[in-house]
């Protein structure tokens, strides 16, 4: 009964599509000289420019404490975009709307800098004062640095528009959450910020909302009836690498399960919004993460599994354990490695368990969304037992290749009676004929630009998820035996106690 490959072929009907450019407007990068800003910013802004979707009126402004000048960061994101390729005379046009501000993000000359850069390239590149800013910084600096333009008159919206992206984490835990946000409200409104989850801009995290309510085969499955379980991964083959000083602060169930996840699992289990708009979507999002099963008064021991890496034991993948990490401190006990298994208390889900694990130094790198379905009642092909069959999994892939899976049972040519199991698999990349897929940022800054807040956090939803957590967290801190540190080899499956979770161990996660 082993599983066969099977490819599928698309419909070469007209596609429906809505796409939008938005209007006028200049963006301002903060911590425009950082990784993030390099590495997935400027790429993302360039690929919009290439598609067509920037208006004529468009400019960016990087603000850095680095000194340059607005032609050296110009051959910067040059490097970034193109590489070492001779700049088309339309790269030259795209590379003419950037310019630069140095300046520490507390001083009042940085602002003033940077207000007089906005009022030039309104007049230049015709951005009509109207600005998106991206903070690429620590949570640390998010209320300087607002505080520093709604002082400066740049958050203000009598003739233009201004918005503000800030980074996750939001918060290190609820206190700091709801301070953050109070911090913010001082200087702008709700409707102005946008918290991003890069993970919502993803193809196939987008197209969740898509299966189930555009195919009148899935939604009348979607519920406790005919949905045995949810299992959700995200899997990281590396290390800490470089955040070492922002992780072992922080962990994995904040640095993944507080953000990503619960995200995920919102789009997997939430009601269907009554339009797909900012205010509605969200909505429904809050009210699924309310109605999942809080942590507090259930016995963690069994719903939670916590661990830490240690040094690798293939001799082929040589990897040191977490404490012996660069800038990680040598008896920490940050885990590197969660499972839960939560409930959501509502008639559509009622008992089915969604597990859910993410974790650092696991085999590969892997995000998906495993659906599993209910084995057959009976079985008519005797002597074959309901057993025997396997269960139908619709797979979801969020990476390394985004696509989706539909596993079902099959009859094999030949024998009169021989049953296989047929894997129907969907790749992005094959629809996309060679060409890229659109990076996450793509879609989340040109979302930005057109005000649409559908893909971005509200703070209702940060509260609520920090809400869901915290007894965990708290747990954890205050009794290191509630939920032990287990540990695991580097490039492993993760802990075996992480098998415990799943109905006493009778089950098995998925292979990684």
């Amino acid at each position: 009964m082993s599983a066969k490959p099977m490819t599928v072929s698309y419909n070469c009907r007209e596609q429906l599509c809505i796409e939008s450019a938005p209007g006028a407007g200049a963006m301002v990068i903060f911590g425009a000289s950082g990784d993030l800003t390099k590495r997935k910013l400027l790429p993302a802004v360039y690929a919009l420019f290439r598609r067509g979707l920037l208006p004529d009126g468009f400019a960016v402004i990087g603000v850095a404490r680095t000194e340059m000048s607005h032609e050296e960061f110009r051959r910067e994101v040059q490097q970034a975009v193109i590489g070492d390729a001779t700049p088309t005379e339309q790269d030259a046009s795209f590379l003419a709307r950037f310019s630069y501000v140095a300046g520490q993000y507390t001083e009042s000359d940085t602002f003033e800098r940077l207000q007089a850069e906005l009022i030039r390239v309104s007049e230049v590149h015709g951005t009509e004062g109207n600005a998106l800013f991206y903070l690429a910084m620590p949570p640390t600096m998010f209320e300087p640095i607002v505080r520093g333009l709604a002082e400066h008159g740049m958050l203000a919206e009598e003739k233009s528009w201004a918005r503000v992206i800030i980074e996750k984490p939001f918060g290190h835990d609820l206190e700091s959450a709801v301070e953050l946000d109070r911090a913010l409200k001082k200087y702008i409104k709700e409707s102005q910020i946008y918290r991003i989850d890069h993970y919502m801009g993803k193809e196939t995290v987008q197209n969740i909302l898509m299966l189930r309510f555009a195919n009148a085969i899935f939604e009348p499955l979607w519920n406790h009836t005919y949905i045995e379980k949810v299992e959700i991964t995200v899997a990281e083959e590396l290390g800490v690498e470089k955040r070492a000083g922002y992780y072992d602060n922080a962990g994995a169930l904040r640095d993944m399960f507080q953000n990503h996840m619960i995200q995920m699992l919102s789009l997997i289990a939430m009601e269907p919004p009554a339009v797909f708009e900012a205010d509605a979507y969200r909505d429904e999002i809050v009210k699924l993460i309310s109605s999942i099963r809080p942590l507090r008064g259930q016995d963690l021991a069994t719903i939670a599994v916590r661990g830490q890496y240690v040094e690798s034991v293939d001799p082929e993948r040589p990897a040191p354990g977490y404490r012996k990490e660069d800038g990680v401190n040598p008896k920490s006990n940050t885990e590197t490695y969660v499972a839960l298994k939560l409930f959501i208390d509502n008639w559509r889900w009622r008992g089915v368990p969604f597990y859910m694990r993410t974790g650092k130094r696991l085999p590969r790198k892997s995000s998906e969304i495993a659906i599993t379905f209910r084995p057959i009642p009976h079985s008519i092909f005797k002597p074959i037992r309901p057993k025997d069959f396997s269960q139908n999994v619709l797979l979801l892939r969020m990476q390394p290749h985004e696509g989706m899976g539909l596993s079902l049972e099959v009859k094999s040519p030949g024998s009169k009676l021989c049953v296989n199991t047929l894997d129907m698999n969907f790749s992005y990349s094959d629809f996309m004929h060679g060409e890229d897929i659109p990076d996450a940022y793509e879609r989340l800054i040109l979302d930005g630009l057109l005000g649409d807040q559908t893909l971005f956090v509200r703070n209702d939803t940060v509260e609520a998820s920090w809400k869901l957590f915290m007894p965990l967290l708290r747990a954890w801190e205050d009794n290191l035996d509630v939920v032990p540190l287990c540990f695991y080899p580097a490039f492993s499956q993760g802990p075996k106690e992480a098998n415990e979770i799943l109905e006493g161990g009778t089950l098995q996660w998925r292979k990684i």
